[in-house]
């Protein structure tokens, strides 16, 4: 184990297919918008209940006999209001979008306090950076989560995530290890996988370095994440590895290659959007030999899902990815896999980024950083 160093910065990448949505905002004008909806987010954790109703006009939204957090929908609203974007994706440039998602995760800073190190871990095509994270005063050696970030395989990294990954850490009272996996349209598939497959092994093999319990190895991620914690846990069982003790897969992706009855209820106006998804899908696979049908981006087709670890799956009632994060928790489940999950109707897409804002984000939080805890002690 060794520190990382700053990275220098990466060329200037074309996308591999327009974004039809944000177009190519200048860097002027994103960090002029950016700074403005920063303000109004800050604002959010000290408006009361009542108030943000008032400011909502007292309107609610429902869909499927859910109610949108009202925490959530101020702050969609805010966003709408800043015109930095309405969704995840704030720019045709990739690199200006990798940017302006850390400067909203910046905002979104939870306080945590935290064991922290920069690391590294050797990886198929190089070093590939990671960020150890490390409970405060634990007595034992605790398990370790093996974390891959969400941003759809395109944007998205350890600081976008670092919130998440101290909240999980402290409250879990787990060590993270955050993996920051190659990214496409520079890497595209299987590039992300290749890394993210290799740290898990690494972690597996060093985790008593780091100080956890190497008999409590658990994966897990958030979105793109959650798919590639759950195609980890495939390919360990495939290689005869030790496979994972649990996969942590929050809203996950699980299927390029199918439409679903959410992503047309929430193709637009709840922060991931229909377009962004098929943004991500159009980055990830140009150069690629791998086609959308195929397992390692669409674990919900894969033919055999048994054997797998026991999976904790957390969705949003307000996410696109809701429907297709249900059908593969079924799908392991009808496969023999001890599945718990755990379904948050009034959330959207990215909710555990949003808990500093208080609302439903917090309390569902708390309950998956339990559930967390719970499903690796009793391992």
């Amino acid at each position: 184990m060794t520190m990382s160093v700053p990275a220098e910065a990466a060329p200037a990448v074309v996308p591999a297919s327009s974004h039809p949505a944000v177009g190519r905002p200048s860097r002027a004008r994103l960090v002029f918008l950016g700074a403005a909806s920063g303000v109004g987010l800050r604002a959010i954790p000290r408006i009361p209940d009542r108030v943000k109703r008032l400011l909502l006009g007292r309107r609610s939204v429902t869909v499927d006999g859910n109610t949108l957090d009202t925490t959530l929908q101020l702050m969609l609203a805010s966003l709408r209001a800043s015109r930095v974007t309405s969704g995840l994706v704030a720019s045709n440039d990739i690199p200006a979008a990798r940017t302006q998602l850390r400067k909203l995760a910046a905002v979104m800073d939870g306080g945590i306090s935290v064991g922290v190190q920069d690391v590294v871990v050797p990886g198929p095509a190089g070093d590939i950076p990671a960020r150890h994270y490390t409970p405060v005063n634990c007595q034992a050696p605790e398990p370790l989560l093996v974390f891959y970030h969400g941003g759809g395989f395109v944007i998205g990294d350890l600081e976008t995530h670092d919130a998440a990954c101290r909240l999980i850490c402290r409250d879990a009272g787990v060590h993270v290890l955050s993996v920051d996996y190659r990214l496409a349209p520079e890497h595209p598939a299987p590039a992300g996988i290749d890394d993210c497959y290799a740290a898990y092994r690494w972690a597996h093999d060093h985790a008593a370095e780091l100080g956890a319990d190497p008999e409590r190895v658990a994966v897990g991620g958030d979105s793109a994440g959650g798919n590639l914690a759950t195609v980890v846990s495939r390919l360990a069982r495939t290689d005869g590895v030790r496979i994972p003790e649990l996969q942590l897969l929050i809203y996950p992706v699980t299927n390029f290659d199918g439409d679903t009855r959410s992503k047309t209820l929430f193709a637009d106006g709840y922060f991931l959007t229909k377009a962004d998804m098929d943004w991500f899908r159009a980055n990830l696979l140009i150069g690629s030999k791998i086609g959308s049908a195929d397992p390692l981006v669409s674990p919900l087709l894969a033919d055999d899902l048994s054997g797998l670890p026991a999976a904790l799956v957390a969705t949003g009632g307000f996410d696109p990815l809701r429907d297709e994060g249900t059908q593969y928790a079924d799908a392991l489940a009808a496969a023999g896999v001890t599945v718990d999950h755990r379904h948050f109707g009034s959330l959207i897409h990215g909710f555990i980024n949003f808990f500093p804002l208080g609302g439903g984000s917090v309390t569902a939080m708390a309950e998956i950083t339990s559930a967390l805890r719970a499903h690796l002690s009793r391992t």
